[in-house]
């Protein structure tokens, strides 16, 4: 008896032992050998599999070589942040594939069927779920299928109504206050100075999602913003490696201290939370930051149900959703922000144009809600850095069910890739010019610019949205808006152009710059003399170092031979050295057709700066001083005079 009990034990330890190996077998070799064959058989080409690793190994180098070292000063920038990606897609063709270890990952690029996905109507294409470690760092309504998604989706959506949005902008202020303070000190004695703008703005969107997270709890929210920074970098060493199913549960060192941060950032919110409901329904706390609003909304969720407790959010859905704010929020704005000083700086013209819009808004007072709705030049600026640098390169879905995606019919277990950076730079959707900044192409809106396709989803698209696109588009406006009010900025010698990814696209090297004081905001403090002549020349000198930023940009350009023809007309008349020779200076400017032509409202605008002032002074303009100049450089849409 003991020996058939013995024996019995050996034959199912032998069959659990076997079913493991072929499970495991199956999953590193013949799942995705079949898989690949399927793949081929409807156009989708790329690399072989390779055991286990996938493309693993060959990505790593690609990747690797491509930051050794950074790049020529243009927004060409996919072959280096995603070299693999740039690499199959030249070798294969948009209908590809990748290998992530045994997983294919599908590459979708056609905006229609990316729309499909998205779209999700059926309910076939889900988050992909990946290493649990990432659900450490980030879960909450992000991760959330189903019944749960839209339960937590209607009870965080009245949060980031505009009305509600509006109560939180003073804490923006507040914060971005401090740090224009803190730059002013930097630049009071040379009136300028060099600095990586990078980590200020870092620390400036950390500051500003703990006030508007946690309000009066503002130093812990500084505290839970440095705990998931570190969670942050442990998960992404992590992610440089294929991941086993269960290497999340051995005790490892970065495992552990991955756990212990959790459970410390959790508890710091889980403190937060309950002080805010005591002071809540003693009637001692307003609900003026994202906290407070999600407790009011989530407590009339809950009335609304009847008590039901599938009602409402759990403490612990709080304190999830509680730390989606803070990663997203913090990351999503602040790349977008420093971005949008390094484009502005490589194209001063468009920095002129937003700093001119700014202060024709608000002048040198605080910038508003109502206002900050009036920034079109601001805002297209924005857009276009986001179809440029999307802070997230690449959406992924995998398959939960066969599936007929257009012409592809996938399995379930498929990964599908949505990588916005590729389709933001397609010259097949956005013309020949897709990786020039060219703001213009949203003056009309995202739809027109987009002819109502798929080609722009940096902050997501359908159902599945971003929550907080509002919010973070409200924050850069007024952060930049500030900025502009105070300072201009221009790339420093020791800039190195090097945009990757740490999980959203970051500057390697940092972005320092420039930056010079503007008192009064958008004029340089000049000496004035008293002399009336040449006041009206100090007066012209000011504009016309505007309309030099304007031609330093069109130098970057094509049309370098006209421009060098321009700067040689602009020199002989530089050496006249009266007040005339000013005016006569912005004359040449205005006349000049390439540029006239490319900038006329820019131009316009500085003429007619120009003429009030002279008409003022002077009744009649002394016109010999134009007989002196020569009748070439005089060519002119309309007659000097």
């Amino acid at each position: 008896m003991g020996e058939l009990v013995y024996l019995g034990a050996v034959i199912s330890g032998v069959v659990i032992l076997l079913s493991l190996v072929w499970r495991a077998v199956n999953w590193v070799w013949w799942k995705p050998k079949k898989l690949e064959k399927y793949l081929r058989e409807q156009g989708i080409n790329g690399h072989p599999y390779r055991l286990l690793s996938g493309d693993l190994k060959e990505n790593t180098m690609l990747t690797k070589e491509a930051q050794s070292k950074p790049m020529n000063l243009s927004h060409d920038i996919v072959p280096r942040v995603v070299p693999p990606l740039h690499q199959t897609i030249k070798n294969y063709g948009k209908k590809s594939v990748i290998w992530t270890g045994p997983t294919p990952r599908v590459i979708i690029m056609d905006p229609e069927l990316i729309g499909d996905v998205l779209s999700n109507k059926f309910g076939h294409f889900l988050k992909s779920q990946g290493n649990p470690m990432e659900r450490l760092l980030v879960t909450g309504v992000i991760n959330h299928e189903g019944e749960k998604w839209a339960k937590h989706r209607r009870v965080i959506n009245p949060a980031f109504h505009q009305e509600k949005l509006k109560r939180i902008l003073p804490a923006v202020y507040k914060s971005c206050g401090e740090m224009v303070s803190k730059w002013e000190k930097l630049v009071l004695g040379a009136g300028s100075c060099e600095l990586d703008v990078w980590p200020e703005l870092q620390n400036l969107t950390g500051d500003v999602i703990s006030r508007t997270s946690f309000g009066s709890s503002y130093e812990e929210g500084r505290r839970i913003n440095q705990l998931l920074n570190e969670q942050a970098m442990l998960l992404l060493q992590g992610l440089q490696s294929v991941y086993i199913p269960g290497l999340s549960f051995l005790p490892t060192k970065r495992n552990k201290r991955m756990k212990e941060l959790n459970r410390e950032v959790r508890a710091l919110i889980r403190g937060i939370i309950n002080k805010r409901e005591k002071s809540m329904k003693a009637n001692e706390a307003s609900n003026d930051d994202l906290l407070g609003l999600l407790i009011e909304s989530n407590s009339k969720d809950i009335q609304e149900h009847g008590n039901n407790k599938k009602a409402g959010l759990s403490i612990e859905d709080v304190i999830d959703e509680c730390k989606l704010f803070y990663f997203a929020g913090q990351e999503t704005t602040s790349t977008l922000l420093v971005w949008t000083m390094i484009v502005l700086s490589m194209h001063p013209n468009w920095q002129v144009r937003a700093r001119e819009e700014v202060l024709q808004v608000f002048g040198k007072n605080k910038p508003d809600f109502d206002g900050l709705s009036q920034l079109k030049i601001v805002t297209m600026i924005l857009y276009e850095v986001l179809r440029l640098y999307p802070p997230a390169i690449s959406l992924l879905r995998v398959t939960s069910k066969k599936i007929q995606l257009g012409e592809i019919s996938l399995p379930p277990g498929v990964e599908l890739a949505l990588p916005a950076i590729l389709v933001h730079h397609d010259r097949e959707l956005w013309g020949e010019d897709a990786q020039e900044f060219k703001p213009e192409r949203f003056s009309k809106g995202v739809s027109k610019a987009t002819k109502n396709q798929v080609s722009f989803f940096p902050f997501g698209w359908g159902a599945r949205i971003c929550i907080g696109q509002n919010f973070a588009m409200i924050e850069a406006k007024m952060i930049l808006a500030m900025i502009l009010q105070h300072f201009s900025f221009e790339l420093s010698p020791s800039y190195a152009h090097a945009p990757y990814t740490i999980l959203t696209l970051q500057p390697q090297y940092g972005a320092h710059m420039i930056l010079h004081k503007m008192s009064p905001p958008h004029i340089p403090k000049v000496y004035i003399p008293e002399d009336p002549v040449l006041q009206i020349a100090s007066a012209l000198r000011i504009e016309i170092n505007q309309c030099f930023a304007v031609l330093r940009d069109m130098a970057s350009g094509r049309d370098l031979k006209k421009f060098l023809t321009v700067i040689a007309g602009l020199w002989i008349l530089s050496i006249v050295g009266s007040c005339c020779n000013f005016l006569t200076f912005f004359y040449i400017l205005h006349a000049v057709p390439v540029f006239y032509e490319k900038y006329e409202d820019q131009v316009d605008s500085f003429a007619e700066k120009a003429m009030a002032e002279i008409k003022k002074q002077y009744a009649v303009f002394d016109a010999k001083v134009l007989s002196k100049i020569p009748r070439g450089l005089l060519k002119d849409k309309k007659k000097a005079s």
